[in-house]
């Protein structure tokens, strides 16, 4: 039989697991690391949901045709097709490819903003906002550090 003392103890430590770890501590549990030659950079970008500098991305000047892949699991995200320069110094595009991503909210700079991850991986790539052009009007603004360019061949 189980003590009353023990009892209370446990649904409060079930209360504090539940509802006072944060976010980020029980989603990065379910992230994984696939490729181990991340950097240091990449890591805190795609694993601690970090932001690179703008306009540090070699990738903003990328005009070839291609594929834009996840640095961590090789997943397909997005066509070069759906590239455009934002003007906001990280590589955006107006749609990913389907599937590519899940979302959550993020309130982390006191604004309601929408965080997409990789749907294979987990990791952070960026947010999508409502300011894009074409029939999308949707801009994914990506950290280019979790992306990698595959040419057309």
């Amino acid at each position: 039989m189980i003590s009353k003392r023990k009892f209370l103890k446990n649904l409060s430590f079930s209360f504090f697991a539940v509802f006072l770890l944060p976010y980020k501590f029980l989603h990065s549990a379910s992230k994984k690391i696939f490729n181990s030659d991340l950097t240091i950079e990449q890591k805190d970008i795609m694993f601690n949901e970090g932001t690179e500098k703008p306009y540090s991305s070699p990738l903003n000047f990328e005009k070839r045709k291609g594929f834009y892949h996840c640095a961590n699991c090789d997943a397909k995200l997005f066509s070069s097709t759906a590239k455009f320069d934002s003007g906001t110094g990280w590589p955006s595009f107006t749609d990913s490819l389907p599937g590519a991503f899940k979302t959550k909210i993020d309130y982390s700079f006191g604004m309601r903003r929408i965080e997409y991850h990789c749907a294979n991986c987990g990791v952070h790539h960026g947010h999508v906002f409502d300011d894009g052009p074409g029939s999308s009007g949707k801009r994914f603004c990506n950290n280019g550090l979790c992306l990698i360019f595959k040419p057309e061949t």
